[in-house]
């Protein structure tokens, strides 16, 4: 299918350029406490290391958990985001639902295994308990140009959740992640978003976090105008997660530009924008504080 076309997706890199100097010379305005703390509330704070266990996974919880007690005018992040094998356990810690258990699944990162592998892992991710579960463009396919196979792919995978949470009487929201990196131009980028979307993705997500490029400016807006187009022709509304590289307050701050100029200031919520992070939070506590503070 040509996606682009059906969308009337046009964008000229010069003026995609010159948009986002505008923005990064008006960043400095942005940077209130106000806007620090919804970053905040916006974050899925994410551990995804070989060496995670459920101690140190429940570790992480525990620290979200005493936010309320320690800093009680912060909101909670949005998610803790684990391997799918510690869903039970952010589940199982957290001491408010809102909080959700957010995980990789479609073997996360490379999604180099076979479909059913795939589709099992992400029915096993729900069954577990997760509330959310970002799952990667199957990449082989998509990178060798067989668009059919990717969103068959796709539409397997969150087809498997839809049914699998349904059958528990809970929902799921599910996230895809196009890693940006390796699309390497805006219409590849732009491709893989209106694909994901159509596939039934009720976020778009840049990237994994594990290869040389992830989240960038420049695919931040190429996804976020792809969203607004969609949402133009569909009337559906999907969400957009940058993830990969956001360490600092003025990471999240270029995001938060991106995502108000393009979509508006309805998508500025946790229900339509996400930063996957692991390092993020201490920066914005320093920000909100105005001195050094490492809390995570």
């Amino acid at each position: 299918m040509d996606y682009l076309s059906k969308y009337g997706f046009q964008l000229s890199e010069k003026e995609m350029a010159e948009h986002l100097e505008r923005l990064a010379s008006n960043m400095d305005a942005m940077a209130t406490v106000d806007t620090y703390k919804t970053l905040f509330s916006l974050m899925d704070l994410t551990t995804l290391k070989s060496s995670d266990t459920p101690a140190s996974v429940a570790k992480l919880v525990s620290k979200v958990n005493s936010l309320a007690r320690e800093y009680p005018s912060y909101p909670l992040p949005a998610s803790v985001c684990v391997y799918p094998n510690f869903a039970s356990v952010v589940v199982k810690e957290r001491s408010k639902p809102e909080l959700h258990a957010t995980v990789v699944a479609s073997c996360f990162p490379s999604t180099q295994s076979f479909p059913e592998v795939k589709e099992l892992e992400c029915r096993m991710a729900v069954r577990s308990g997760a509330d959310e579960v970002d799952i990667v463009l199957p990449l082989a396919e998509f990178l060798s140009g067989d668009y059919e196979s990717a969103e068959t792919q796709l539409r397997m995978m969150i087809d498997a959740m839809r049914s699998e949470a349904a059958s528990l009487s809970r929902s799921v929201i599910v996230k895809v992640i196009l890693e940006t990196g390796l699309l390497q131009t805006p219409e590849s980028i732009a491709t893989a978003s209106f694909m994901a979307m159509e596939a039934g993705a009720d976020f778009i997500k840049t990237s994994t976090g594990k290869v040389d490029v992830n989240a960038t400016p420049g695919s931040a807006y190429i996804m976020c105008s792809c969203i607004r187009s969609f949402y133009e022709k569909t009337g559906r509304r999907v969400g957009f997660k940058a993830a990969g590289g956001i360490s600092t307050s003025k990471d999240a701050l270029c995001y938060w530009a991106i995502v108000s100029a393009v979509l508006g200031k309805e998508w500025l919520c946790r229900e339509l924008f996400r930063l996957g992070v692991s390092r993020l939070g201490n920066s914005l506590m320093s920000s909100i504080e105005g001195n050094a503070v490492v809390f995570f």
